[in-house]
């Protein structure tokens, strides 16, 4: 399979009044056509600043100031807006995480789509247009796609407004598709039909998925692989199933502990405790150095590079120093 992204050594800083924040540091990973990578982490760990980058959406204040991004082959950082909005939509697509914050609550969802086809297909008559809106909103499961088309944002429930955004994205049939947090605040049965919908466009045009999610119960049902972020780095990479049986970082190790369960008992759940350091202040070992249980000298002392920790599995954590001793 060829691959359709490949990000290397990307770092997204934000530059305020009291210094450089390190959003995304030095993120690397590639995805295949028709794969699902999911991007893991607490709030804050640098998941959708790193969608954002590759969307060339960044907020003001924000910058990409170091990687490349190469979108079939060709790297997208650094190019003017023009082009970007060549790519944007027709060839990249997002989810975003509000649909109700996202959708422009004056205008109807018929409207609002069509203009994704103005922009991208001029050629297309209104009728042409029309049809297209229809059967895209049909396909993602809305019932009476005629009525609903002419309808405002308020007028939907949450879920069928988060499939009006998978249709709206979908118009142009992109290659690739980011979902950031697609079945936050929707109940569990909406999610359900949601991970499912998106588990379809997958099988059924071979698009690439990058999933953003802090929930690892979705995770589990659709992706291929999977990226732990914590404070602006990837902790943790791996197949989907290497990553919840044979997980290797102390991180990865406190959300799957944090995962409820079936057959978990009263007070079994275990946050991890502590919070996430100030990412204004430089620190100079690992990140999860004060929230670690299994924390040594030499993470105070120094940040860990990416070990191998197995096939297609990387991890920073100097457990996995091929020299490693307890009291190293």
């Amino acid at each position: 399979m060829n691959n359709i992204l490949e990000v290397k050594e990307l770092s997204t800083s934000f530059f305020t009044k009291f210094g450089e924040i390190k959003a995304v540091d030095k993120i690397s990973f590639t995805l295949e056509e028709g794969e699902v990578i999911a991007i893991v982490g607490e709030s804050g760990s640098g998941k959708s600043v790193a969608s954002m980058s590759i969307m060339g959406l960044v907020d003001t204040g924000g910058k990409i100031v170091n990687g490349q991004i190469l979108f079939n082959g060709k790297d997208v950082v650094g190019l003017k807006e023009k082009e970007m909005e060549k790519i944007r939509g027709s060839e990249i697509s997002m989810i975003f995480q509000d649909p109700m914050t996202c959708l422009n609550p004056v205008f109807t969802i018929g409207s609002q789509m069509e203009e994704s086809l103005k922009l991208h297909f001029k050629e297309m008559t209104k009728a042409q247009r029309h049809e297209k809106i229809i059967n895209m909103l049909d396909m993602v499961g809305i019932a009476n796609p005629e009525q609903r088309a002419k309808q405002y944002p308020h007028e939907l429930s949450g879920g069928m407004r988060q499939r009006v955004m998978i249709a709206m994205s979908l118009l142009c049939n992109p290659k690739l598709l980011i979902a950031d947090e697609p079945t936050t605040a929707l109940d569990v049965t909406i999610q359900a039909q949601i991970i499912d919908l998106m588990r379809n466009i997958k099988e059924e045009f071979n698009t690439a998925i990058i999933l953003i999610t802090h929930d690892l119960g979705v995770v589990a049902s659709i992706a291929d692989k999977v990226m732990v972020m914590y404070c602006g780095e990837v902790v943790e990479s791996a197949e989907v199933r290497k990553l919840y049986y044979e997980s290797k970082h102390p991180y990865t190790w406190g959300l799957l502990k944090a995962l409820p369960r079936l057959d978990m008992k009263d007070n079994e759940l275990q946050p991890i405790p502590g919070s996430t350091p100030d990412l204004l202040l430089e620190h100079e070992g690992c990140n999860f150095f004060e929230r670690c249980e299994y924390a040594m000298e030499c993470c105070r002392k120094a940040k860990p590079p990416v070990f191998e920790a197995g096939e297609a599995h990387k991890v920073k954590c100097w457990r996995y120093h091929p020299d490693f001793k307890e009291d190293i």
